[in-house]
């Protein structure tokens, strides 16, 4: 029998890592728990510019806006319109790319909280986070079902302005040593937890299992937002790359 080509058994490969760290299924899902969808800050124009244009960031500021969006409109229609769902986005990152654009982005990210009658919940830095996850609502009644992050990372943090304040660089993030301020008690046992970031299957997930005892799937490898535009989440980018736990 002739062996199938290499790409295909590349495409099966990945195909099947995608369908193993799939959602659990919507009926799963408790709607007295909640489920937090995180959104990092984009670059500023006035740092990537620096760079050659393939490898410059962020030249649509709503990159990690409409990615959850886009994701918040799934768990409404798959799961319940009810679903008790909080979107962590940061707040500075927005605030410095519209002077930059002259755009009212705050008001955009509210247009989508009012849109789909979501909680929108600003945060500053890592800590606000963890304090979020641990205390942001009575964790004795309402656990923590779903925790989805879509911004920039690297293989040991959540980097939420990356190229923001400094070109390259992020002064706002949560580090995989910070992971073990999260309190278990938050999530419940079934807890869906995913990075649409780069690289954060390479250490990043496991030092999140390790502190919270739930499973995150990351990439290995870069992911790519560049068909948010048409309705799709992130894909990988790399090649070779991988969904991992």
């Amino acid at each position: 029998m002739t062996s199938p080509p290499r790409f295909v058994l590349f495409l099966l490969a990945t195909l099947g890592g995608f369908l193993a760290f799939s959602p659990p299924p919507v009926q799963a899902l408790d709607l007295r728990n909640e489920y937090i969808i995180i959104s990092g800050g984009p670059s500023l124009r006035y740092w990537e510019n620096y760079r050659r244009e393939p490898e410059r960031h962020d030249q649509w500021w709503g990159n990690f806006i409409r990615s959850a969006r886009v994701r918040i409109e799934d768990l409404q229609k798959k799961v319940s319109p009810d679903l008790n769902i909080t979107w962590l986005v940061y707040k500075p990152g927005y605030m410095r790319r519209q002077q930059e654009d002259s755009q009212p982005l705050i008001e955009n990210i509210e247009s989508v909280r009012d849109k789909y009658g979501i909680r929108l919940v600003w945060f500053y830095k890592g800590d606000d986070v963890i304090h979020y996850i641990n205390q942001g609502q009575n964790r004795n009644r309402v656990k923590v079902t779903g925790l989805e992050y879509f911004g920039h990372s690297n293989k040991f943090c959540f980097v939420f302005d990356y190229s923001n304040e400094v070109l390259g660089a992020s002064k706002s993030y949560l580090h995989e040593r910070d992971l073990s301020k999260l309190e278990k008690r938050a999530f419940a046992p079934e807890t869906y937890a995913k990075s649409w970031g780069c690289h954060t299957g390479e250490s990043f997930s496991s030092a999140f299992r390790r502190a919270t005892g739930i499973p995150m799937v990351g990439a290995i490898g870069k992911t790519n937002y560049s068909e948010i535009w048409k309705g799709n989440l992130p894909f990988l980018s790399s090649p070779g790359g991988s969904w991992s736990q």
